[in-house]
């Protein structure tokens, strides 16, 4: 595998030009997150970087610029309280060794090529998980907004909304609805040419600086300048589960973030990723990040978008973008540290109203209402339990009702056949041998692929197999047969068999017929039950039947 996926340098003014214009977008989400995660404005700062260019470098989506996001931020917010709140003295260096699992975990998923996979969720779950990560960040984000210190726990910051607001700093409020007012109302042309949330960031910073200099905001407060050193991964016994288990969590998010925007990507471009490589590149970001204590990153969407419209196209955009992150560090990072939280906090709120999915919320319950309903349990699982929870329980349930769904056309399939009539799938010659026959034979039609589903309905034909002197079992136009389903039939067979009724296989080849040999069907009955075409099977039939 080479070490760079599609880089070349015919493109170096669009590769510059897009990776400039993406690390503009990502300095102020990049400081947002960082606050946001509890760990410091300087941590979003390290992961946008570390992760940014190794993801880059190694990844397998040319265009896409990696670094922290808000669904990955909520997770690492959760996980620093929740170690620090244990550990207190190793706490951040057990969430940073988090953040290496969770690269190890997508590598992993890279190498045994689960990338086709992963994306395999129902959209309802994944609209529900991304909407409450949105309802998530807002609500962690009124405090700040309004001039408070903020809280990971979502509970909390609900609890205390009443309090924000009957104690709200009216600077602080002031200049983060300024800081709203530029986001969402800044004309597309000026935003093509800065984009708003570092418009906001500039705006909201002079207006505290020159015209509120003594208001007692909150700010981001002394950011380290130059890089910072490795440290080795740190964990505890007792709490070696609850890292795997968040490692494996942020792995999961991650790859899912990533490969959706990917796909993405694939569309703007009209390129196809390869998505396996993909994981890979991004393990490996997210376990440097890791080391040197920056946020876990995933592939960012709009930081993508923003990319490829201006021009960017090959790896080395993001490698532009990750570097110019990394000068601002060395030579601006002063510059950052007298920016208001509540101007991040604004930022941040945009980014949570953006993420929740309004199109589909508005208009589930007109599609399905098991998805609405879907989407509206992961929602509620994901601001008030946990989004591995949320996920696995959406996905249990999807794939249930997906199940269900498939049994009951599986079951269609089934046709039984005692007289010939229109419906019947049998020719003229079929149907005249079938009406001789007189009522003492039962032909079993299956079709399509046949699964567990399926075996239910094939059980409660037991009974109904007594009534008839002959049985045929038409496997002509069965594609798949799955292993409940195969023993399914072979008890059938059994069952025949034990009360003298004659059975007949019709029409398995291939894989349908190989499942059959493996359970010893063909070992049950003689050669001449096992025929090709349901005229032979019927002949044979009423041969035996005009025996005395």
């Amino acid at each position: 595998m080479e070490l760079v996926n599609r880089l070349h340098f015919n493109n170096l003014r669009g590769d510059f030009l897009g990776g400039l214009t993406a690390a503009i977008v990502a300095l102020p989400l990049a400081l947002a997150f960082g606050i946001s995660s509890g760990a410091g404005a300087i941590r979003g700062l390290y992961g946008a970087i570390f992760v940014g260019f190794f993801a880059a470098l190694c990844g397998g989506t040319p265009s896409q610029i990696t670094g922290p996001t808000g669904p990955m931020t909520v997770i690492m917010a959760t996980v620093f309280s929740t170690l620090i709140a244990k550990n207190p003295d190793v706490g951040p260096q057990m969430a940073f060794t988090v953040v290496i699992l969770g690269g190890l975990f997508q590598i992993l998923f890279g190498i045994l090529k689960l990338g086709k996979y992963i994306v395999l969720i129902p959209y309802a779950v994944i609209s529900g998980f991304m909407s409450g990560i949105g309802i998530i960040i807002i609500f962690i984000q009124v405090g700040p907004f309004l001039g408070h210190p903020g809280s990971a726990n979502v509970v909390e910051s609900v609890r205390k909304i009443p309090y924000f607001l009957s104690n709200l700093n009216p600077v602080a409020t002031v200049l983060g609805i300024i800081t709203l007012i530029i986001l969402f109302l800044t004309p597309r042309r000026v935003s093509a040419i800065i984009p708003s949330p570092l418009l906001a960031l500039l705006i909201g910073t002079l207006i505290s600086v020159f015209l509120l200099p003594d208001s007692n905001l909150i700010l981001i407060g002394e950011i380290p300048t130059g890089l910072p050193k490795p440290q080795l991964p740190v964990f505890t016994f007792e709490q070696l589960n609850t890292m795997l288990v968040n490692g494996l969590m942020l792995g999961a998010l991650g790859a899912i973030d990533s490969l959706l925007t990917s796909l993405v990507a694939d569309n703007i471009t009209r390129t196809n990723h390869d998505s396996d490589r993909e994981l890979i590149g991004q393990g490996i970001g997210n376990i440097v990040s890791g080391l040197f204590g920056g946020l876990p990153g995933a592939g960012a969407t709009m930081r993508t978008v923003v990319n490829v419209h201006a021009g960017g196209k090959t790896p080395l955009s993001g490698i532009v973008h990750s570097v110019i992150l990394l000068i601002t560090l060395l030579w601006a990072g002063k510059l950052t540290e007298i920016i208001p939280q509540t101007i991040l906090a604004g930022i941040l709120l945009k980014v949570g109203i953006d993420i929740i999915d309004w199109e589909f919320l508005q208009r589930a319950h007109k599609l399905s209402l098991k998805a609405a309903g879907i989407m509206y349990s992961v929602i509620f699982l994901t601001v008030f339990v946990d989004l591995v929870s949320a996920v696995a329980v959406g996905v249990f349930i999807a794939n249930l009702l997906t199940v269900k769904r498939l049994s009951d056309l599986q079951v269609d399939e089934i046709k039984a056949i005692v007289k010939p009539h229109d419906e019947a799938p049998l020719s003229n010659e079929e149907k005249q041998l079938l009406h001789k026959t007189k009522g003492r034979l039962l032909l079993l039609h299956l079709g399509g692929p046949m699964s567990f589903g399926a075996a239910k309905a094939i059980s409660g034909q037991m009974e109904m197999v007594e009534q008839y002197d002959i049985l045929i079992l038409d496997l002509s136009d069965v594609s798949y047969l799955g292993v409940t389903m195969s023993l399914a039939l072979e008890n059938m067979v059994k069952e025949a068999c034990r009360k003298n009724r004659e059975v007949f296989f019709v029409g398995a080849s291939g894989e349908v017929k190989a499942r059959l040999k493996n359970l010893n069907i063909w070992k049950i009955l003689a050669p001449q039950n096992l025929v090709e075409t349901r005229v032979e099977a019927l002949q044979r039939a009423l041969l035996l039947l005009a025996e005395p």
